[in-house]
């Protein structure tokens, strides 16, 4: 007999993560009972989800679990689709900027810095792009498969790989730099934590369970710290990785594993501020004091940032998939497997507001740029959005 960890790890394998095997051939899910989403809740509807413009850009996330999300730069937002697709676009109008196709399987995207359009394809390179036409600067094969946005700052591009390496390359020719590793677990989820890079230091987190810090342009590590710390007797059980980027804020650090733990660390040194049992592999937020996180099970919650404290918890949407979670204003805001975008009070988590995107489900985290949200969907629409 499984244990509800076990039956919860092999629920998200055939449902909603597609789970990475790495070194196993497969994963019996005979007999596992799945776990049914709650329906759309009731609510009192006290903001409306507007549609500024939409646009078809690619085929986004394509067939595989992937999180493509867009990034915007002053008044252009950038997006790439599965199959090769990366476009510009109006941020304000969503009128086309530029558009190409690479004809390669896009897994990480998009990341922008020095003045380049940045994707990781799935046979393990990165591609850069001038951020002004969409022309290609030039392309670097890295050690594996790119499942994370590149990311750039002080003249660096830093890519991390599904083989938990993290990589620096001349941001003005796709030379390596320098390139770190790490143990990587047996199992691990289907994804790859996204870099974080902030005044000149690399903040990532790991397979393992691991946060590190390196120097961007160096590579050398600052400090490595704990998120999680595996446990149980199977592999499933064990898995802690850490696939939601690093949160920067000025005091801390905030990072969420599946299966572990929400932290916060000191940006310094690594050291553990606070930590509290979580399991999670989407993307953090801020705002009011708290930072919020959906969980596995879609619970989405706030938590204290100084303490770790939980402030409320909003259950009405568990086991709808959610997406990461975005803040706006006085909200929260997530998508789910059917395309709803919800629309969550900061305050005390009580639903306000919903809008239907589109059918096909929203797993990527929204974008909140000023009061726009920009939401781009399974299948490939990039969708401008206001709260009225």
């Amino acid at each position: 007999m499984h244990s509800p960890v076990a039956r919860k790890t092999r629920f998200l394998f055939s449902a909603v993560l597609g789970l990475a095997l790495v070194g196993l051939a497969g994963c019996s899910r005979d007999g596992e009972e799945a776990v049914k989403p709650n329906p759309l809740p009731e609510f009192k509807e006290e903001v409306k989800v507007s549609e500024v413009w939409s646009r078809g850009v690619g085929d986004g996330q394509g067939e595989s679990w992937l999180r493509l999300a867009p990034v915007v730069d002053n008044d252009q937002v950038y997006i790439a689709g599965a199959s090769g697709q990366v476009a510009a676009l109006d941020r304000n109008t969503g009128k086309e900027i530029w558009k190409i196709d690479l004809d390669r399987r896009i897994g990480g995207g998009t990341g922008f810095g020095e003045g380049l359009v940045l994707v990781g394809t799935r046979d393990g390179y990165v591609v850069a792009l001038n951020a002004t036409d969409g022309t290609q600067v030039w392309e670097a094969p890295v050690t594996s498969e790119v499942l994370a946005a590149p990311q750039a700052a002080d003249g660096i591009v830093v890519v991390q790989t599904i083989d938990s390496k993290v990589a620096g390359l001349d941001a003005k020719t796709g030379e390596p730099v320098w390139l770190q590793e790490i143990l990587q677990p047996v199992l691990t989820l289907r994804g790859t934590s996204t870099p974080a890079v902030e005044k000149g230091v690399v903040f990532a987190g790991f397979a393992s369970g691991e946060a590190r810090a390196y120097n961007v342009r160096t590579g050398s590590m600052l400090w490595d710290s704990r998120v999680a710390v595996p446990k149980g007797t199977s592999e499933l059980e064990r898995m802690v990785d850490v696939d939601s980027t690093p949160m920067v804020a000025e005091d801390a650090v905030y990072m969420v594993s599946y299966q572990g733990n929400v932290v916060a660390l000191d940006p310094a040194s690594g050291r553990l501020q606070w930590v509290r049992e979580a399991s999670s592999y989407q993307g953090l937020t801020e705002g009011f004091g708290n930072i919020y996180m959906s969980d596995a099970d879609s619970v989405l919650s706030a938590v204290d940032q100084r303490t770790g404290s939980v402030v409320w918890s909003q259950k009405e949407l568990e086991h709808r998939s959610l997406s990461g979670p975005a803040a706006v204003n006085n909200y929260v805001v997530a998508g789910d497997f059917e395309g709803y975008l919800h629309v969550v009070s900061q305050v005390d988590g009580r639903i306000v507001g919903r809008g239907k995107v589109d059918s096909s489900g929203v797993r990527s985290s929204p974008l909140v740029v000023g009061d726009t949200i920009y939401v781009y969907t399974n299948k490939g629409n990039l969708a401008a959005l206001k709260l009225k």
